[in-house]
């Protein structure tokens, strides 16, 4: 079921408001950049995320093949989420990092199911063989 849940960088220059199914899933890759952030994520559509203030203080990175955008507040660090647009994801999307939502409970969190992803050798249908430092 979806649930509408507000989310803020660490200064709360950045604020959004956005729409998550998490009984449709989250996860943790491994890839170089996401393990190095232990970025947990959830998937929605484009149209399910809406920033309410700060998106002149976002900054962008893209590396690899170039197809997410990662955004970062400038004066914290923080990334609130990624985007994108891949037809494999039915069109426009964001990633949502859940660790900035400010009324996810631990309860609803936990609760979510979790998939791991091998981006490291670029085999997304699999999970990695090691899984404990995501």
């Amino acid at each position: 079921m979806k649930k509408t849940y507000h989310g803020s960088c660490h200064c709360q220059a950045v604020r959004f408001v956005c729409s998550i199914d998490l009984d449709a899933g989250t996860s943790k890759c491994n890839c170089s950049f996401c393990g190095k952030l232990r970025f947990w994520k959830a998937f929605i559509g484009g149209d399910a995320l809406q920033i309410l203030a700060g998106a002149d203080n976002l900054t962008q990175y893209q590396f690899g093949s170039k197809t997410i955008t990662h955004s970062f507040c400038r004066t914290c660090g923080v990334k609130p989420f990624g985007q994108g647009n891949l037809e494999v994801m039915g069109g426009p999307f964001y990633a949502v990092n859940l660790s900035v939502l400010d009324d996810l409970s631990l309860e609803e969190l936990l609760a979510a199911p979790l998939e791991y992803q091998d981006g490291l050798h670029d085999n997304w249908e699999e999970a990695p063989a090691e899984i404990r430092h995501l």
